[in-house]
This record gives structure tokens, C-alpha cells and sequence, in this order.
């Protein structure tokens, strides 16, 4: 037992001052001035996948490396290791730095394309804000024209597809929560309308047209329902007008009902209006009729609605 208990301490001992021997070769490494091995060393250690190492070599080299013609290959393999260990803030300001100071390399092309990729890497989900959403769409759109040849412009382009698909599940998002909230505040109802409409000129061939067309006629119907009655005549006509091109827009949508059925509930809702609002002004005349046969002036003070 206790020769077993030897052996496998004697064992652990040599393991660990084999590590420990590996550590302090690569902090002697690091400590020196042969920059030709700490490069050679750094490019290993990045094929190994080792890039926390890698990187720490590559950082140091770039001091030394400065305005020297190995600082080229250098700083292409440091901001790939940036990358690699996605860092990919500091990587694409390394490839942008790479692809300005060196156009015609042969990794121009390449970290170009890298940098703008980073930004799409970046780009948060749609509940977010996104801007770097339309900072990573301009980055690639950038690419593009700096090399509509390239192989990568396809992926370029494809990439710049989902970015505005996600800004406009942004805008549509935004543009509901505004319905949303109308309960708390009629004028968001208003408000929707403004942001669906806007968001439609903003993408014009936005997937959600049937829904946002929709939404314009229920946001426009909910505000003219909640309205005061002075109001109302006018903003539910809105609402016909916009389930009319609703109908106009999407004659086959399975929507279609619901839009027709709001357009009938919106002529209801302006005949209502016109029947409070002429008892009211019979209630009223009634009223000043009374005053005169009594010889009394009328002192009400009649506001001007604003709801």
C-alpha cells in the first residue's frame, strides 16, 4: 500500500513540475527579446487553438514589430486571435486598422469583410436597441462595394438581409407596444398610427404589411372610440378611410373581416356620436329656452373639447 501511495505521489510530483517547467519556458519566452521565436512560438501556440497565449505574445510583438515589414503578418494573426477569443469589439477596430494601413495586402480583403462581420456578431436582439444593428448593415454594405466580386459579397448580402428583418421586428414591435399602452393614454393610439406608417416608408416591402395595416385600423378605431363625442365623427371617418385601402391593399388577406367588421363598427360609432351630440345641443336649447321665458342670462361657460 504504502509503495502504491509512493509511486503515485512520486507520479503527481513529476507531472506537476512538468507543468510548472511549461509555464516558466513560456514566461521565459515571454520575458525575451528573440522576437523571430516569440513569433514562431505565437503562430503554434494560435494553430493549437491556445489563443489566450497566443494573444499574449502577439501583444507584446506588436510593440516590437512597429513599422518593421513583419508587422503585417503580425497584426493580421493578432486581430484573428482577438476574434477568436471573441473579443469582437477590439478585433474589428484590429481589422479595420489592418485594412487601412495595408490595402493591398493579401489579407485586406479578408479582415475587411472580418470587421464588418464583427459588428454583425454584435448586433443584439430586436427588443434591444440596434445600433449596431445599422452599424454592422453599413459595414457590410461597405464591403460590397469595396469588392462586389468578391466570393464573401453573397455572404455579405445575406447577412445584411437578416439585420433589416431584425430591424423590423423592431419597428413593428415598437410600433405595437405603442397599441399596447393605449389604454393608459388614448394618444398612443395615435401614436401607433404615426409608427406603423413611418415604419412602412422606412421598409417598404416590410413582411408584416398585412398586420401593420391592420393595426393602422384598430389603432385609429380604439383612438375615435375613446375620444369625447365632438371628436369622434372625425376619427372614426379616419378609420373607414384606413379599412378602405386595408381592403384595397390586401383583397384576399384572411385579415379582411376583421378590417370590414371595425369599418361597420366605425359608421355605427359616427352615428352614434351624431345622436349624443344632437340630444345634447336639443338638452341644451331646451335649457337656454327655459332661461329666457324666466328672463335669466345663460352663464355657461362651454370649453373647447381637446380628448
Amino acid at each position: 500500500m504504502f509503495k502504491i501511495k509512493h509511486v503515485l505521489l512520486l507520479s503527481f510530483t513529476i507531472i506537476a513540475l512538468t507543468i510548472a517547467g511549461c509555464k516558466s519556458q513560456f514566461e521565459k519566452l515571454r520575458l525575451s527579446n528573440d522576437t523571430g521565436k516569440k513569433m514562431s512560438e505565437a503562430l503554434k501556440l494560435y494553430n493549437k487553438k491556445n489563443y489566450a497565449k497566443a494573444l499574449i505574445l502577439f501583444e507584446d510583438l506588436s510593440q516590437k514589430y512597429r513599422g518593421r515589414s513583419e508587422a503585417e503578418e503580425l497584426n493580421y494573426y493578432y486581430a484573428m486571435t482577438l476574434f477568436k477569443l471573441r473579443d469582437y469589439t477590439t478585433a474589428r477596430f484590429q481589422f479595420k486598422s489592418f485594412a487601412d494601413t495595408y490595402p493591398t495586402s493579401r489579407y485586406a480583403e479578408e479582415c475587411r469583410y472580418m470587421g464588418a462581420y464583427c459588428f454583425y456578431l454584435e448586433s443584439p436582439k430586436p427588443s434591444l436597441d440596434q445600433e449596431n444593428t445599422v452599424k454592422a448593415i453599413d459595414a457590410l454594405q461597405l464591403f460590397i462595394n469595396f469588392y462586389p466580386k468578391s466570393e464573401r459579397a453573397a455572404e455579405a448580402s445575406k447577412y445584411i438581409g437578416l439585420l433589416r428583418a431584425k430591424l423590423e421586428d423592431k419597428a413593428f414591435s415598437n410600433a405595437k407596444m405603442y397599441y399596447e399602452l393605449g389604454g393608459y393614454d388614448i394618444s398612443n393610439y395615435k401614436a401607433a398610427v404615426v409608427a406603423l406608417k413611418n415604419a412602412q416608408i422606412d421598409f417598404p416591402d416590410i413582411k408584416y404589411a398585412e398586420e401593420m395595416d391592420l393595426l393602422i385600423v384598430k389603432s385609429q378605431f380604439a383612438y375615435a372610440k375613446n375620444s369625447i363625442e365632438e371628436r369622434q365623427e372625425d376619427r372614426y371617418s379616419e378609420a373607414i378611410g384606413y379599412a378602405d385601402e386595408f381592403a384595397e391593399s390586401h383583397p384576399e388577406s384572411k385579415l379582411l373581416a376583421e378590417s370590414k367588421e371595425l369599418r361597420k363598427d366605425s359608421e355605427k360609432g359616427i352615428a352614434n356620436a351624431k345622436s349624443v351630440l344632437a340630444a345634447r345641443k336639443a338638452d341644451y336649447e331646451k335649457y337656454k329656452a327655459q332661461l329666457d321665458k324666466e328672463g335669466k342670462k345663460d352663464t355657461t361657460t362651454i370649453k373647447t373639447p381637446n380628448k
